[in-house]
């Protein structure tokens, strides 16, 4: 072909496969079949391998992935990603409807309300059409540079739609409802100069099933949650992973616009996000009282069970758009929207038996069989009891009627029994005093004398307690090693592979292709990650080996106090005491594991392998913090606690888990509890997530 035919044949499929890209993962109406759709594609593919000049950031090609980056770059958000502030109940929503139209007075307000879809927030920025920038919210104003990630989302245009005809509306006039068409002039807006849209990226329902099969199939550790696994792929700084993952994107909002016309109501926008090429919620209702709207929050509850992936709540919108800027925000949420969300669905169900599990620690936990139970679309047939103590205060007998429900729509969890439905055949459980998993002790008191509310077996040989010191190693809290999760570590501790976590520095490929679904490229990805947790900070590594009561934080501190893994072993209780976070118990917790024979040697090897037994970069960093000790509790609206703590340490401030007079600020979240009543208690000064980003900003 001439060059010019070449290049029109280029355009046309591309312009083609984009089509049917939005009909597949956007409309979910595939108009072709899955082999024309391939030859398509190959076609396409060909042609820019043999003229890599026809190759553009917005061919469907560029989805696949590229190479690996270092790092995610930072973004700035060209206007702020709030947050949405929650109602629980009617009477909070007919409150919040009184508080807009008191800032409204003169005005017949208008809604409209959508899933609140459990996904990560995203930012994508357009300019003249094509797809450039795509980030996180991370703290509102500047996000993480995710553009590689997001473009390998088929749902996510590269390239837009020209836009359709809009009914446009004078400023501060209130609209006809959704989707009527009237009311404005109609005309059509110009591709704009830049574009910022707003959303959400998630795993669906089936996506998330197909997802944890292939990786249970070649051996790796499944995922726990949509939510969880959608998260830590865009999280991937290797995009050809996240080109695997079925991820789905799904948008509601702008952020900045240039050079074109705005839609005046939330309903409109939708449609224009739609006539662009994005994926939009797949129900919204208009409503125009509040009645109306607790109407639909109340149908929306009914329905999205049905939807294919998790909803936590529902969102209401002012939907005339020039009213919200009169509304306004405050300094994390827009006055003029908010996020009701539904109590965690609840079940009934016998509890037919009560096991025990051990952990790493030897501690025992109760666990209740249930008779299997729709909840939240999951089938449930175990839920934790806790420990000893709760199942007496809760009075659970094996053969109870019980009420279940999932803690945060993820974790199920007993929550009383029905009493009413006893019938006096049930029977109380007796707590084991031998372990289940070794037929050790089971003891409740340290050798101070302190007792514990948990049941401990004293064995450490004992191969539950193996198993779960290895997985807490692994664990990305820890040593961060990918794919050390329970299914690989109970097939490397049940052939006698790995004792320890020693062991796993010893592992080769031949040793890992004894074990089942484990193949070559699998057996090589784990030994990599291994190789790398070598160079963890010293923190991981004392946390890593799960030393009683020492959690991250006290590892932390016991890092910045003692500089290397020796200082830490050699000091005494005494020392240990002065070090900020860490009481007599934790002290004599960790000088009676450094003094073990067996834990030794561990070390020994730990050293000879070549881990980091020595800390750099947890030195306070000259700052704006230094000398400055948070507390965080509650959760914040954007910000994990990681997160929160990396800009404190970054800062030159000190992260601690516990309130006292010397406490500088208390960063409370939402649902804090008795650390914000000792805070005020003691005149500790508490901020807000709002109040703490302004603190960063201003150094």
């Amino acid at each position: 072909m001439a060059p010019a035919e070449i290049h029109r044949r280029h355009e046309h499929l591309a312009t083609l496969i984009r089509a049917h890209d939005y009909d597949y993962y956007v409309l979910a109406n595939p108009t072709i079949s899955d082999q024309e759709y391939d030859r398509l594609y190959r076609e396409l593919s060909e042609l820019e391998k043999e003229h890599p000049d026809l190759t553009t950031p917005d061919s469907p090609t560029q989805r696949v992935g590229g190479a690996p980056v270092s790092e995610f770059k930072p973004v700035a958000h060209r206007t702020p990603m709030l947050s949405l502030d929650n109602a629980f109940s009617q009477q909070e929503v007919r409150e919040f409807v009184a508080r807009v139209q008191k800032l409204l007075p003169q005005e017949t307000l208008e809604w409209t309300v959508e899933p609140k879809i459990d996904g990560l927030a995203v930012c994508l920025r357009y300019e003249s059409g094509v797809f450039t920038v795509g980030a996180t919210r991370g703290d509102g104003t500047t996000g993480d540079d995710i553009t590689a990630n997001l473009k390998t989302i088929r749902s996510i245009p590269l390239k837009l739609n020209v836009p359709q005809n809009l009914p446009l509306q004078a400023p501060h006039t209130v609209s006809p409802l959704a989707g009527s068409g009237t009311g404005g002039e109609s005309l059509r807006p110009a591709m704009p100069a830049l574009l910022e849209v707003r959303g959400e990226v998630f795993l669906s329902e089936s996506g998330f099933r197909r997802l944890n099969e292939e990786r249970v199939s070649c051996g790796d550790e499944p995922f726990e949650n949509p939510r969880n696994a959608a998260a830590g792929s865009l999280k991937q700084l290797d995009s050809r992973i996240v080109a695997t993952r079925p991820l789905v994107a799904v948008f509601y909002g702008l952020g900045a616009v240039d050079g074109t016309p705005l839609p005046s109501t939330q309903a409109q926008m939708l449609e224009w996000l739609r006539s662009l090429g994005f994926k939009t919620p797949d129900r919204v209702w208009h409503c125009a009282t509040v009645q109306e709207l607790l109407d639909a929050i109340k149908e929306l509850d009914a329905v999205r069970r049905s939807f294919d992936y998790e909803t936590d709540g529902a969102v209401i919108k002012l939907n005339p758009v020039p009213l919200r800027d009169r509304a306004g925000s405050t300094s994390k949420a827009p006055r003029w929207s908010i996020a009701y969300k539904y109590a965690p669905q609840q079940a009934q169900t016998v509890l037919s038996g009560i096991t025990i599990q051990v952990g790493r620690t030897g501690a025992l936990t109760p666990v209740a069989e249930l008779e299997p139970v729709l909840l939240s679309r999951s089938t449930i047939s175990r839920a934790t009891l806790h420990n000893e103590d709760e199942l007496r205060r809760k009075d659970i007998r094996i053969g109870d009627t019980v009420i279940i429900e999932k803690k945060g729509e993820v974790i199920p969890a007993v929550v009383r029994v029905v009493l009413e439905k006893r019938t006096g055949s049930e029977t109380c459980f007796e707590f084991p005093r031998s372990c289940p998993a070794c037929g050790g002790a089971v003891s409740r008191s340290v050798h101070s004398g302190e007792t514990l509310v948990v049941a401990r077996c004293g064995n450490p040989d004992c191969p539950a307690q193996v198993r779960g010191r290895i997985e807490h190693w692994c664990a990305r809290g820890a040593m961060d090693i990918e794919g050390g999760g329970e299914a690989l570590v109970s097939q490397l501790v049940a052939k006698g592979l790995v004792k320890n976590v020693a062991d796993l520095y010893e592992l080769t490929p031949e040793s890992l292709s004894r074990l089942d679904r484990m193949g070559e490229k699998s057996a090589q990805n784990f030994l990599e990650s291994v190789n790398q947790s070598k160079s963890q900070d010293l923190w991981r590594l004392v946390f890593g080996l799960g030393i009683l009561h020492v959690g991250s934080s006290v590892a932390k501190a016991l890092a910045r106090r003692f500089k290397t893994l020796e200082a830490v072993g050699a000091a005494t209780v005494e020392t240990l005491t002065t070090t900020e976070d860490v009481g007599e118990v934790i002290a004599a917790s960790v000088s009676r594991w450094f003094a073990i024979p067996d834990n030794q040697e561990l070390i020994a090897r730990l050293r000879a392998v070549g881990l980091n037994f020595g800390v750099e970069k947890l030195e306070s960093a000259p700052g704006p913090f230094l000398g400055k000790t948070f507390v965080l509790t509650g959760t914040l609206p954007s910000l994990s606690r990681e997160q929160a703590s990396a800009k404190i340490e970054a800062l030159g401030g000190k992260v601690t888990s516990s309130v006292s007079k010397k406490t500088d600020f208390v960063l409370a979240g939402s649902d804090a509890g008795s650390k914000l009543e000792k805070a005020e208690r003691l005149g500790v000064r508490v901020i807000d997530e709002a109040q703490f980003l302004e603190l960063c900003r201003q150094h």
